[in-house]
């Protein structure tokens, strides 16, 4: 009887022990986006991004340019007669090619892109999870979350001030 009331005793210390564990823990949030709008080399990733676009894309659209001037010009001598049906023929399968080969490019390019974007934002998101981690283990804090999740939070537990301050910002 001692013995299985020594038991109880040790479940129920065991069990209040787990509670006050679990209510000393330290929650914190971030506004990601807003340390990301903030930060220089953010900025400098989306302007790289941008310019790369553009570029891609102006190549893009010349190819189509000169597709669609080529395809006018096939028209225009089959509509004249100047054309034998064979010769319509192979040049509407090199128009073909062409335009499989700028179909091609349209899909390179957005794989290029995103290649280049997870390149240039990696070490980024890199920076902020470390800040993120070093303001956790120096203030006590066992969890933190995005803002852009959050239902609710005190705007005491807001650590984006420490974590732009980790940054530099």
């Amino acid at each position: 009887m001692m013995k299985r009331f020594i038991q109880l005793a040790f479940v129920a210390i065991l069990f209040l022990a787990a509670t006050a564990t679990t209510t000393a823990q330290k929650f914190g949030y971030v506004n990601s986006a807003e340390i990301l709008a903030e930060l220089p080399a953010m900025k400098a990733a989306e302007s790289n991004l941008e310019g790369l676009q553009k570029q891609l894309q102006k190549k893009g659209q010349s190819m189509v340019q000169t597709f669609q001037t080529d395809y006018q010009a096939l028209q225009a001598q089959a509509q004249e007669g100047t054309m034998s049906p064979k010769q319509q023929q192979e040049a509407a399968a090199k128009l073909q090619a062409r335009e499989e080969e700028i179909g091609k490019f349209e899909q390179s390019m957005m794989a290029d892109l995103q290649k280049k974007r997870a390149e240039l934002l990696e070490p980024i998101y890199d920076s902020i999870n470390k800040a993120i981690e070093e303001v956790a283990k120096e203030n006590g804090f066992q969890f933190i979350f995005d803002q852009q999740v959050l239902l609710y939070g005190e705007e005491s537990q807001d650590v984006s001030g420490m974590v732009k301050a980790k940054l530099g910002l």
